[in-house]
């Protein structure tokens, strides 16, 4: 049985860039109820006592939308702070540079990706076997693990995430999203 992780930070600790209410709605609500209805979903299956990696390599239909959604929306909740690391440094910054070209040009494209997924989905900063950064759209419950790529950071581009806050602003939530994104989470993820 998988349980809803608690944020890493209070519900107030990334206004104004996005709020209490948003964070309140999209952890407690949305969150959850994948949470809940991966559990119940698995019950009795081959997946009853997988983890979420297997589940999102694996599974189909149900399983795989609620499952993937969990493990989606906990890496998302855990990259931000309310006192972040602006920027990337040693090693991953070399590698964002050589692979965009600069950090500046890395940011513009991941915003771009991330602002033009239609409807529903994620932008992704990905790492491959061969260690090339990339950025993947997925829709949906998407996630790069299930094409073999190591997720390094995310951006929540359905509309629960920002609508609260930005209405139907996504490129202002975008905005946003890089002033709480904490730099030294993703490189430990690195």
């Amino acid at each position: 049985m998988f349980t809803l992780p608690p944020l890493p930070y209070a519900y107030d600790a990334l206004e104004p860039h996005i709020t209490k209410q948003t964070l309140e709605f999209h952890h407690d609500k949305h969150h959850n109820a994948y949470v809940e209805k991966v559990n119940g979903l698995i019950k009795g299956t081959e997946f009853e006592n997988a983890d979420l990696e297997t589940i999102i390599q694996k599974s189909e239909g149900g399983i795989f939308n609620n499952g993937a959604q969990v493990w989606n929306h906990t890496f998302y909740f855990e990259q931000f702070s309310a006192t972040p690391q602006a920027e990337p440094t040693g090693k991953l910054m070399e590698i964002i540079v050589r692979d965009f070209g600069s950090f500046e040009s890395f940011k513009e494209k991941f915003s771009t990706a991330a602002a033009t997924l239609f409807g529903s989905g994620w932008a992704w900063l990905v790492v491959d076997d061969s260690g090339t950064l990339g950025i993947a759209q997925s829709s949906n419950a998407g996630n790069p693990i299930r094409e073999g790529h190591k997720p390094l950071l995310t951006c929540d581009v359905w509309e629960h995430a920002y609508y609260l806050d930005e209405q139907n602003k996504r490129p202002a939530y975008i905005e946003n999203f890089w002033k709480v994104l904490d730099w030294k989470v993703i490189e430990g993820r690195f």
